[in-house]
Formats: C-alpha cells, structure tokens, sequence
C-alpha cells in the first residue's frame, strides 16, 4: 500500500474541497432555516433607540438591510463590524431582540462604536411577526421594497454587499 505524499498543491485541493463542501452544507441550512416572512416591514411606522421615528417608505428607492439581531447572541457579536461596515454604504435598520431598554442598547453601541440605526423589539413581538426564530437573520429588500433575500446566520461584508449590489 503506498501512501500519497503531502505537497502543498494537494494541501490546497483539500482546503478549498473543505471550503466548498462547508458552503454548500452552510447554504442548505441557511434554505431549510429561513423565516416564512409574509408581514412588510414597509407597513410599519417604529421609534429607534435614539427616540425618532423610523418610517420605513423613506427607504423605497434603494435596497434595504433590515438585521435582526440580539445583544446576547454570540454569532451576532462576532457580525457587528461587518453590519457597521454595511450602514456606511447602504440603507440599514437593525432590530435588536430582547435585548434590555434603550439605555442599554445605546450602552452597547456606543462601547462597541457601532452607529447604525436600532429599533429595540424589547419583548420579541417584533421578530415573532417576522417569524424569525435564530439571531442573526437578514431581510433585504429591493428599491420596490420587495423582500428578495433572506439569511439566517453569520453574514459577510462582501456577502451583504454582493447582495445589496444585486439590488441596485
């Protein structure tokens, strides 16, 4: 039996295999786990953290990011940046689930310098109309305000934006 030698093209084969065969087990659940979204964000009229009205007709004429996410959620945490990156260049509302008051959630924005807006859904009734059941999820809307993509999970900067991008 002779045994195949480790060359460091054959050690790349095997990683990107992995990172294949991880994406496409990644994609598949993202489809059996996405929320049955039937409500419309666009008929919904919210205050943010910072007390001001977020009427949501003011974003039709561009893609809209609506992340629903939550302070105590680890996967969350680690996809902050990532959504800060995105409010930078796109339309971005992000509601946080059960995750304390106001004052708690400016706390956590301002300690983790993260400026994009934030709709405190404080008892979860918010992501229950959504049917969102795992943090974090993603709703993007077309210009139209048409729901096209949804994401549960860990999200990329350059996964967002090609989405976001696809929408202009």
């Amino acid at each position: 039996m002779s045994q195949k030698r480790w060359t460091f093209k054959r050690i790349l084969k095997e990683i990107a295999s992995t990172l294949i065969i991880f994406f496409l087990i990644s994609m598949v659940l993202n489809y059996v786990r996405k929320p049955d979204v039937t409500e419309n964000i666009y008929d919904y009229q919210l205050m943010d953290i910072a007390e001001t009205k977020v009427n949501f007709e003011e974003y039709k004429g561009k893609p809209l990011l609506v992340h629903f996410w939550a302070t105590w959620c680890a996967t969350c945490k680690l996809e902050v940046s990532n959504i800060e990156r995105i409010s930078k260049e796109y339309n971005v509302v992000t509601i946080a689930v059960t995750s304390g008051i106001n004052e708690s959630l400016n706390t956590y924005m301002n300690e983790n310098k993260l400026t994009y807006r934030v709709i405190n859904d404080f008892n979860g009734e918010l992501s229950k109309k959504f049917n969102i059941g795992a943090y974090p999820s993603t709703l993007i809307y077309n210009k139209k305000g048409e729901l096209k993509f949804t994401e549960i999970g860990y999200s990329t900067t350059l996964g967002l934006q090609a989405r976001l991008e696809l929408l202009k």
